[in-house]
C-alpha cells in the first residue's frame, strides 16, 4: 500500500512539473509573441512619440500615457521595453545622438580636404537640425535640472563621440601642416563644438531661435544656405584657415 501512495505521489509530482514547464512555455511564448508584434517601424513610432512629448514637456512633465497613446500603443507594452520613463528617455536621446554621429563620422573619414570638409560638418548639422528640431529640443531639457541625474552619463556619451571626431580633425590638419601648429586641437574641437551646439539649439529652442532673429533678422530662418555660408567663413576665419 505503501508502495502504491509512493508510486502515486511520484506521478502526481510528475504531472504536475511537466504542467508546470507547459505554463512556464507557454506564457514565454506568449511574451515573445508580444514582442514580436512591435515591428522595427512601430518601435520607431514609440521612439518619435518620446522624443516630441519630452521636447514638449521635459522629463518630468512627460507622459508615458501620452507617449502610448500617440504611438498606438498601451502603456503595458511599453514597460516590456523599458523599464521606466527614465529609461524611454535615455532610449530617445541615444537615438538622436546615433543619427548624428553616424553623419558626422562619415563626414570626416571620407574628406581630406580641412575646408570642405569643415563646410561639410556645418551643413550637416544645419540640415539635422532643420529635419530634428524636436531632438535639439529635447537635449535642451538634458541641461535641466530635472535631468541632471543623467548628466555625467549623457555628457559622456553624446559629448564624447563629437569631442573625438572634431580633435581628431584638428589633429590630422595639423599633421598635415593644413592648420597652424600652434593651437591645442582638443581647446579648438571644444570651442568648434560648443558653436554649433548653439546652431543646433537656435532651430529648435524658441528663446535661441528668437535669439538669431535679433541678430539676424526675422527672415534667418528662410535662407539656409546662407546661415551655413556665414558660419562656415566664421569657423575658417577665426582658426585662421
Amino acid at each position: 500500500m505503501h508502495s502504491l501512495r509512493q508510486k502515486a505521489r511520484t506521478v502526481l509530482c510528475s504531472l504536475f512539473n511537466l504542467w508546470l514547464h507547459k505554463t512556464k512555455f507557454f506564457v514565454e511564448l506568449r511574451r515573445s509573441k508580444i514582442y514580436k508584434k512591435l515591428s522595427d517601424e512601430k518601435l520607431e513610432n514609440l521612439i518619435n512619440a518620446g522624443i516630441r512629448e519630452f521636447a514638449d514637456k521635459g522629463l518630468t512633465g512627460a507622459s508615458l500615457n501620452k507617449i502610448a497613446k500617440e504611438a498606438g500603443l498601451s502603456v503595458g507594452v511599453i514597460y516590456k521595453y523599458y523599464e521606466d520613463k527614465n529609461s524611454l528617455f535615455l532610449a530617445c536621446v541615444h537615438f538622436g545622438m546615433e543619427a548624428l554621429s553616424e553623419l558626422l563620422s562619415q563626414v570626416i573619414s571620407h574628406e581630406d580636404d580641412f575646408e570642405l570638409c569643415v563646410k561639410q560638418v556645418v551643413n550637416t548639422v544645419i540640415q539635422t537640425s532643420i529635419d530634428g528640431s524636436e531632438i535639439n529640443r529635447m537635449y535642451n531639457t538634458i541641461s535641466s535640472r530635472e535631468a541632471n541625474i543623467f548628466a555625467k552619463e549623457l555628457a559622456n556619451e553624446i559629448e564624447g563621440v563629437s569631442a573625438k571626431v572634431y580633435t581628431e580633425l584638428f589633429q590630422k590638419a595639423q599633421s598635415e601642416g593644413k592648420w597652424t601648429k600652434d593651437a591645442d586641437p582638443a581647446y579648438f574641437a571644444f570651442f568648434f563644438d560648443s558653436i554649433l551646439m548653439m546652431v543646433q539649439f537656435s532651430y529648435g529652442c524658441d528663446y535661441y531661435r528668437e535669439r538669431v532673429k535679433l541678430y539676424c533678422g526675422e527672415q534667418v530662418f528662410e535662407d539656409n544656405e546662407k546661415m551655413a555660408e556665414q558660419l562656415t567663413k566664421f569657423l575658417l576665419n577665426a582658426m585662421r584657415i
